[in-house]
């Protein structure tokens, strides 16, 4: 089945556009679609040295030749230099989304793919924005969205997104725990394909806690949560220090790694699997997947950027959205 997947590049500045056009040079089995400035990719294209041939997206998908990419064309303020930030291009930045989003809301596109932004760039033009994931809740009106990273070795999960370390503790509750676990769950499911998910929780303080000599967090409420869910059905195990659950033992035996903050889970897998791992928003009513990596204003234009996790974050989506509409 071929699908139609919406992909937006990201900051104009940055790599974005370099993996979009890396991506495609042997073709797609699918119709990406990019929302973006023709003018600007056709640039870029120029400057890395690679064929580009833009097209409308087509009334039924077709799959994408060698050096083909579909296009949604959305101007920008000013002509993007790679490497150089510019602030005029902030809300083309944003706006490339939520087209994007509403092309998959209006069942137009199975999923949207998306490239690196620069969060300081887009709060620097006056946009309140803390993040895709965030961004996307509030877009679908979705009170409560879980971010996964995901590669062929390992899922991680977080109960928390891009909060300072300062604020974690209090933002770990009960009710949020339970929230996250049931929409990790019910994902794993519906996306995934996976019937029965083994889910292992990480404890918030180090040693999960050292029963309640390192913090009483795991005590008090973490522990009784995933016991009285796993007299419910589910097949979890935790809350578990650390520093120990990426390990084989554990890992081979699970679905999925749930870390209470960012730094604690993300850094295990991007230290193995950087540039071959996709970010995936679950809890949305529609599918979003996205590059691992940032912007790399250093290296955008050069071709040295590396397309491996658009590629991934391209499978992904079209794994997951194939799997819902068979």
């Amino acid at each position: 089945m071929t699908l139609r997947l919406a992909l937006t590049p990201g900051e104009p500045a940055g790599v974005g556009p370099d993996v979009t056009i890396q991506s495609i040079q042997h073709g797609s089995d699918h119709e990406l679609v990019a929302f973006a400035d023709p003018d600007m990719l056709l640039s870029r294209a120029k400057q890395l040295g690679l064929p580009l041939s833009l097209r409308e997206a087509a009334v039924k998908p077709l799959p994408l030749r060698a050096g083909e990419l579909a296009v949604h064309p959305i101007s920008m303020a000013k002509r993007a230099l790679a490497g150089k930030l510019d602030v005029s291009n902030a809300q083309y930045v944003v706006d490339c989304i939520d087209q994007a989003i509403l092309a998959c809301q209006s069942k137009s596109c199975g999923a949207v793919v998306t490239g690196p932004v620069q969060k300081s760039i887009i709060n620097q033009a006056g946009i309140a924005f803390s993040g895709h994931t965030e961004h996307f809740a509030k877009k679908t009106d979705t009170e409560r969205v879980v971010m996964m990273l995901a590669s062929s070795e390992m899922r991680v999960a977080l109960a928390t997104t891009h909060l300072p370390l300062k604020s974690v503790a209090s933002a770990i509750t009960e009710q949020l725990l339970h929230s996250v676990i049931d929409i990790l769950y019910q994902e794993l499911q519906k996306r995934f394909g996976i019937s029965d998910p083994k889910i292992l929780v990480c404890g918030l303080n180090p040693h999960a806690g050292e029963s309640g000599h390192l913090g009483k967090e795991e005590v008090k409420f973490i522990a009784p949560l995933l016991q009285e869910m796993r007299k419910n059905g589910k097949d979890i195990l935790g809350p578990l220090p650390a520093d120990t659950v990426f390990t084989r033992k554990f890992i081979d035996k699970s679905d999925v790694v749930l870390a209470m903050y960012h730094d604690q889970g993300l850094p295990v897998l991007k230290y193995q699997s950087f540039g071959n791992a996709a970010n995936i928003t679950l809890g949305l009513p529609i599918i979003r997947t996205s590059v691992d990596h940032g912007t790399a204003l250093d290296i955008a234009g050069t071709g040295l950027a590396n397309p491996g996790s658009l590629k991934v974050a391209i499978q992904m989506a079209s794994d997951m959205s194939g799997r819902v509409m068979g």
